[in-house]
């Protein structure tokens, strides 16, 4: 168990390599969860625009992140989250949704949603925990029957 003092949270940008290198890994997982449909996904998890962006550090070693793109005016998107999997199951991934949501009321945003798949149990479980509620998909997720779509009214 990861002791609660251990854990820093740091804002940065999707430049930082320590993000790129989580990110690399949460791609190599998806792929193997989303088999053929990774191509699909894919294509809308670049780090472009990604000015957001929040990392988890465990004694000074980068074990989550997440980030934040803007979707239109006073709306932004969950993007990128990972915990490492031996980090999993700490409430990293919980701290870590909460810094999000902090930064985007401090930014003026009302409004957060997000894109999970259904191949990803433990996240939904995460946004169903904190408060996201289901919703339509929208954007490039209508009628991708793997896509589970949330949203999220900040306060």
């Amino acid at each position: 168990m990861i002791k609660p003092e251990k854990i820093h949270l740091i804002r940065t940008d999707s430049r930082n390599p320590e993000f790129q290198n989580l990110v690399h890994r949460l791609d190599e997982e998806l792929a193997n969860r989303d088999g053929p449909q990774h191509g699909f996904y894919h294509q809308f998890n670049g780090l472009k625009g990604l000015d957001r962006v929040v990392l988890v550090l465990n004694n000074g070693l980068p074990v989550g992140c997440g980030a934040l793109k803007e979707f239109e005016p006073g709306v932004l998107e969950v993007k990128r989250m990972f915990t490492n999997p031996e980090h999993r199951g700490q409430g990293l991934a919980g701290r870590l949704l909460a810094e999000l949501e902090h930064w985007a009321l401090e930014d003026g945003y009302s409004r957060i949603v997000l894109e999970t798949g259904r191949r990803q149990p433990e996240a939904i479980g995460l946004y169903q925990k904190h408060g996201y509620l289901k919703t339509e998909n929208y954007g490039h997720y209508k009628g991708v029957d793997n896509s589970v779509c949330f949203e999220k009214k900040l306060n």
